[in-house]
């Protein structure tokens, strides 16, 4: 059931401290603020993201009142609740969750409002209706997975090696170029085209120091069907050719990236 919807701007006035009886899912579309958490520390919250109020669960949060922020929320209950957060839709122990895109979010809660205007017959089971999907949309739009709900930097890990553009990558995760730019920026603090090259020139330093292999097979590995862009791009990012980089190197393999995926907290770099 949707027990509420809105839509606000601006430096909004601090909310709480209070507790609710039910959920209440906000979303920061533009701007800046705090809120504290269940440990009592105050958290940062930049946008875009998700501010997750919880039934039972004291919370105190605000807009910085220089910046302002622009949110939209839906209040919302039901025995459905229950499920979703077994599920993973909601998130008690993450309340605030950051978003790759607010957009497809912002168009659910507008749908919610006009379904809430006066004199409609239909209120409690559009705006109901719509809430579920909502959830869905949040869930979709988590800065940290896919459109399937697949962690993003594991799977963009696993297909380092495709020949494949920054674009195609994103399609391939249901998602746009700008919203996994978002969401591996998030992750791992890069670009998704420094993050997998990272990844690619890590396995290739592995093969040239651990096998024979000619650097154009090599190449051919890592996702370069043309090895002197390839020796050009090594070259550059690494300052040394490939060549020279195998002769300088024991025939060893000190650790590396070609049997785990990158941790988001420690992404292999180029150098």
């Amino acid at each position: 059931m949707c027990l509420g919807v809105g839509l606000q701007h601006g430096a909004l006035p601090t909310v709480g401290p209070r507790t609710l009886d039910h959920h209440v899912a906000v979303v920061i579309s533009a701007g800046r603020g705090w809120c504290t958490a269940p440990d009592g520390r105050r958290r940062q919250i930049t946008a875009p993201a998700l501010l997750w109020i919880i039934p039972g669960v004291p919370h105190h949060y605000a807009a910085d009142p220089g910046t302002g922020w622009d949110e939209s929320f839906v209040d919302f209950t039901g025995s459905a609740t229950d499920t979703y957060t077994e599920l993973g839709y909601i998130e008690p122990d993450r309340p605030v969750v950051p978003l790759a895109d607010t957009a497809p979010a912002r168009a659910t809660i507008g749908k919610i409002a006009r379904a809430a205007r006066r004199g409609n017959p239909l209120l409690e089971v559009e705006t109901s209706a719509a809430v579920h999907e909502l959830l869905v949309v949040l869930r979709r739009a988590r800065a940290d997975t896919d459109a399937d709900g697949d962690p993003v930097l594991q799977t963009l890990a696993r297909d380092a090696f495709l020949p494949l553009s920054v674009a195609e990558h994103a399609a391939r995760h249901g998602m746009t170029p700008a919203a996994l730019r978002t969401a591996v920026r998030r992750g791992a603090g890069c670009s998704p085209k420094d993050y997998l090259l990272g990844i690619r020139l890590g396995r290739a330093k592995e093969l040239l120091i651990a096998t024979e292999l000619p650097v154009a097979a090599i190449a051919r590995r890592v996702g370069y069907d043309d090895p002197a862009y390839f020796s050009r791009l090594f070259t550059r990012r690494v300052g040394t050719a490939p060549v020279r980089f195998r002769d300088r190197q024991a025939h060893s393999v000190p650790g590396g990236w070609s049997t785990q995926i990158p941790d988001p907290d420690d992404p292999p770099l180029v150098g």
